[in-house]
């Protein structure tokens, strides 16, 4: 028994370095909190705001030295002003692991400084919100989006079988439907619960280019409505 006992210790040492970069030591909950965050900057960067490459591009071993193995989710706000709009800025909040009730909601449009600049509020939660908490997110002064952290572990956008989606402006809308004699309404239509049509923060009336690519059918364009 002690033989094979110690010719399985000779094994595990000889083959752990070669196992070493596939095993995770850190905890769970910050790579979720590193997982949802990017995914949120990769979003409010292909929405058209201005996020650097270097907040994108950090790495999970950065993103724990940064903010430690149990990340404070005050430390993982993020602000940002769109590029092309400098009226539209949009915060992010990540709410943490307790409930969402409507006392967490009022302490943070508390602290939320110059209201009046904000346009939208992103909301991450890990827990259902209640409903009095709900209402209060409803009558607040700007545009509310709610994510589930674990909707956010994955960019949707990135998978190799989603097609491309590009929103149009107004002129291009207009455009579109002049060329094809058509109202929106007669538009194939996007639910705006749809994940694509809520990663970009599509409103109702708003329509999408969507281009499929694949070897059996090579390139295929439609457009879509929001609704």
């Amino acid at each position: 028994m002690d033989v094979n006992g110690s010719a399985m210790e000779v094994d595990v040492v000889n083959v752990s370095p070669c196992l070493g970069s596939f095993v995770d030591d850190g905890t769970v909950e910050s790579h979720r909190y590193f997982l949802a965050r990017k995914t949120m900057l990769e979003m409010l960067k292909d929405r058209g705001f201005a996020i650097p490459n270097s907040e994108i591009d950090t790495t999970l071993q950065e993103f724990r030295e940064k903010y430690g193995q149990r990340p404070d989710v005050e430390r993982l706000r993020i602000s940002a002003m769109h590029r092309t709009d400098l009226t539209n800025k949009v915060l992010v909040i990540f709410c943490g692991p307790n409930s969402v009730k409507m006392n967490v909601i009022r302490s943070i449009l508390s602290q939320i400084m110059n209201k009046e600049s904000l346009s939208r509020l992103i909301l991450v939660i890990e827990n259902p919100m209640t409903n009095p908490a709900m209402k209060v997110v409803e009558d607040s002064p700007f545009k509310t989006e709610i994510f589930q952290i674990t909707d956010l572990l994955v960019n949707i956008t990135k998978h190799v079988l989603k097609p491309k989606h590009e929103l149009l402006t107004n002129t291009e809308k207009e455009q579109l439907l002049k060329k094809y004699n058509l109202e929106d309404k007669q538009l194939p239509r996007m639910s705006q619960k749809d994940a694509i049509a809520r990663y970009y923060g599509l409103e109702k009336g708003q329509v999408v280019k969507v281009t499929y690519s694949n070897e059996i059918i090579e390139t295929h364009v439609t457009y879509r409505c929001v609704w």
